[in-house]
């Protein structure tokens, strides 16, 4: 393994550092080499979502949902302007405004 001396780091660089990799529970030194690593890595683009969602997930295996019955469509019935099922359930402002639509 090679080593690596940085001269001339700035005070507060190197407090950041600490602070960080104490944050992180690891020492200076391999804070540092994530960082490195991290910053190095090749530039590739991003993956999408489902890749990522994919690669994340994708040894825990599939998982099977059941697909429900469909019901069959219900019959909405048939009504006739002027009908007494159609005022019954559209009340007196509709039926008015029925009666002023007619010749």
């Amino acid at each position: 393994m090679a080593t690596l001396t940085i001269r001339d780091l700035e005070d507060s660089l190197k407090q950041d550092l600490r602070v960080r990799a104490a944050q992180q529970g690891h020492s200076m030194e391999e804070e540092a080499r994530q960082i490195l690593r991290r910053a190095l890595q090749p530039q590739g683009g991003a993956p999408d979502l489902a890749a990522r969602i994919r690669a994340r997930f994708g040894g825990l295996g599939d998982v099977e949902l059941p697909i429900p019955q469909r019901e069959p469509v219900r019959d909405a019935g048939l009504f006739q302007e002027g009908s007494s099922s159609l005022a019954a359930v559209s009340g007196p402002a509709t039926r008015r405004q029925q009666a002023r639509r007619r010749p």
